[in-house]
C-alpha cells in the first residue's frame, strides 16, 4: 500500500524522546517517565513522549503564574500579542506538510483531508484571534451618581489549563491558545495521551515565535494524573477543557476547590432532519459528510439520521451506497478517504456499540463490523430498524455509525430530536425557507445547519446546551471565557 513520503522532520520528531515546554525550555518529566503513543494504522509504536504528572504540572503554573503577573508578557500592549499571535500562524502555515503528517500519524485521519482542513482551519483561527487582540473593549458607563464617572475594563482572566481531545489535536490547540493569547493570558496545555505530536511541534513554534518563557507551556500525560492535576491546581483561574460529557463533570468537581472559572465542549448526539422537500442528492450527500467526516470521530457528528418517510428509502440507500464507497486504509496512503479510529480502546468501544445495536435488533444496511485484523478500522455503518431506547441511538458512540429513523410528521420529529441530554448541534435539510426558520428555533442545540453539515469558521461561535457543555469556543463569545470585566468608577 502507498503511502505519502514522510517529512524528515517528522521523521526526527517521532524517533527521539519528545520532553515536554516548561518556562520556555523543553524538558524531560520530573520523574523520567515516558509514554508510547501509537499508531492507528498498525497498532504499533510511534514515539516516545515525557510523562507530565503532579510535579511537572505544579512548575508549569509556577512558570504561568510568573509570566502573567511580571516580566514582558503583561507589558505588552495588545497589538504586540496580536502580531506576535499572526507570527504563529505563519509559522504553523510555513510547516503545514509536516503538521498534517503528524496529525495522520498520530490520529489515524487522512493526510490529505489534515492538510485542507485542519491545519488551514488553524492557521485561520490563530490570525482572527489575533485580530481581536486590539478590540477587547471596556465602556464608559452613564451611573445616575451625580459627580461620579465610571466605566469598565476587559482583563485577562490569569492563568488557563487547557485541556484538549485527540479527535482535532492542531485544531483544538488553537481554539484554545487563540483566544487566550489574545487576551493576553498565560496558558498550561495538556495534550490527549493518544495524540501529543502536533502540540509538541506547535510548541517549538510558539518558541521560535518568540513568545516569553512560561507564555505557553505544554504538559502532556494522563488525564488521571496531569489531566486532573491541573483541574484541582489552585494556582490556576480558568480550565477549558474538550472531551467526554462524563470527564468534563469530573473537570467540574474538580474546579469547586478554587472556584476557578470552567469552559466545557462536551459530547454530542446530534440529530439530522431530512423533510420530503429536500434535495435528495444534496441531502444524501450531506447525511453521509454528517457521520462519515473524521471517521465518525465528532463531537457534533450527525449521528442520527431523521428522514421523512416519503424519502427514506431513497436516502437511506443513497447514504449506505456511500457508505460502502469509502475507501479505508492508513492515513499517511493518499488514497485512503477514512483511516482508522485513534486506539484500541476507541475500537472496543465502538465495535461494543454495534454488537449491542444487533442484540437488540438494529440492522446495519452497510458496515456493521470491524474491518481486517490488524489496526483500528470499523467500516462506516448505516443502522435501521431501531428503536428509541436503544443505547445506539441514544448513547455518544464516536465512531462511523448513523441510525436512520423514519418519522410522518413536523411535530413528532421534533421531540424526537431533542430526546436526547445532548444538544451541541443539529441539522434539517428542506426547500422551504420558512419551515427551516421554524425547525431551526425549535432545535435545541448551539448550532443549526440548514443544508449543510459541518462547516465551521473562526467567526461563528461553537458549542452545546444542556450536557453538551459550558460557554462558546470561537467568535467573539469566546472572550467571555477569557477575560474579566472590572468596572471603575471615580468621584470628580
Amino acid at each position: 500500500m502507498s503511502t505519502a513520503p514522510i517529512h524528515p522532520t517528522v521523521q526526527s520528531f517521532v524517533t527521539r524522546k519528545l520532553p515536554m515546554l516548561v518556562d520556555g525550555r523543553f524538558v524531560d518529566a520530573a520523574s523520567g517517565k515516558t509514554f508510547e503513543t501509537y499508531d492507528p494504522a498498525t497498532g504499533e509504536v510511534l514515539a516516545r513522549v515525557a510523562e507530565g504528572d503532579r510535579e511537572d504540572v505544579e512548575r508549569a503554573v509556577r512558570a504561568a503564574r510568573r509570566a502573567f503577573e511580571s516580566g514582558p508578557w503583561p507589558a505588552l500592549t495588545a497589538s504586540e500579542r496580536g502580531r506576535l499571535l499572526w507570527k504563529l500562524a505563519d509559522l504553523v502555515e510555513a510547516h503545514a506538510d509536516e503538521l498534517a503528517q503528524l496529525e495522520s500519524l498520530d490520529n489515524g485521519k487522512p493526510v490529505t483531508i489534515a492538510g485542507v482542513a485542519d491545519v488551514p482551519l488553524a492557521v485561520d483561527c490563530l490570525r482572527y484571534m489575533a485580530g481581536w487582540a486590539t478590540k477587547l473593549e471596556g465602556a464608559t458607563l452613564p451611573i445616575s451618581v451625580p459627580g461620579h464617572v465610571a466605566w469598565t475594563l476587559r482583563e485577562p482572566v490569569g492563568v488557563v489549563a487547557q485541556i484538549i481531545p485527540w479527535n482535532f489535536p492542531l485544531l483544538m490547540a488553537a481554539w484554545k491558545l487563540g483566544p487566550a493569547l489574545a487576551s493576553g493570558c498565560t496558558v498550561v496545555l495538556k495534550p490527549a495521551e493518544q495524540t501529543p505530536l502536533s502540540a509538541l511541534r506547535l510548541a517549538e513554534l510558539v518558541c521560535e515565535a518568540g513568545y516569553p518563557p512560561g507564555v505557553v507551556n505544554v504538559v502532556p500525560g494522563f488525564g488521571e494524573t496531569a489531566g486532573a492535576a491541573l483541574a484541582a491546581h489552585p494556582g490556576v483561574d480558568k480550565v477549558a477543557f474538550t472531551g467526554s460529557t462524563e470527564v468534563g463533570k469530573l473537570i467540574v468537581q474538580a474546579a469547586a476547590g478554587n472556584l476557578k472559572k470552567v469552559s466545557l465542549e462536551l459530547g454530542g448526539k446530534s440529530p439530522n432532519v431530512v423533510l420530503a422537500d429536500a434535495d435528495p442528492d444534496g441531502a444524501i450527500a450531506g447525511a453521509a459528510h454528517a457521520i462519515f467526516f473524521n471517521h465518525g470521530q465528532c463531537c457534533c457528528a450527525g449521528s442520527r439520521l431523521f428522514v421523512e418517510k416519503p424519502l427514506f428509502d431513497r436516502v437511506v440507500e443513497g447514504v449506505a451506497a456511500q457508505a460502502k464507497q469509502i475507501k479505508l486504509g492508513p492515513g499517511m496512503d493518499p488514497a485512503t478517504e477514512m483511516g482508522p479510529l485513534v486506539s484500541q480502546e476507541q475500537l472496543e468501544r465502538v465495535t461494543g456499540y454495534l454488537e449491542s445495536g444487533a442484540r437488540e435488533g438494529a440492522r446495519a444496511v452497510a458496515g456493521g463490523k470491524r474491518v481486517g485484523g490488524k489496526g483500528y478500522f470499523v467500516a462506516p455503518t448505516v443502522l435501521v430498524d431501531t428503536k428509541p431506547a436503544m443505547k445506539v441511538v441514544q448513547e455518544e458512540i464516536f465512531g462511523p455509525v448513523v441510525t436512520a429513523i423514519p418519522f410522518t410528521r413536523e411535530d413528532e420529529v421534533l421531540p424526537a430530536a431533542n430526546d436526547t441530554t445532548y444538544g451541541l448541534a443539529a441539522a434539517v435539510w428542506t426547500r422551504d425557507v420558512g419551515r427551516a426558520h421554524r425547525i431551526a428555533s425549535k432545535l435545541r442545540a448551539g448550532t443549526v445547519w440548514i443544508n449543510c453539515y459541518n462547516v465551521f469558521d473562526a467567526a461563528m461561535p461553537f458549542g452545546g446546551y444542556k450536557q453538551s457543555g459550558w460557554g462558546r469556543e470561537m467568535g467573539k463569545d469566546v472572550f467571555e471565557l477569557y477575560t474579566e470585566t472590572k468596572a471603575v468608577c471615580l468621584k470628580l
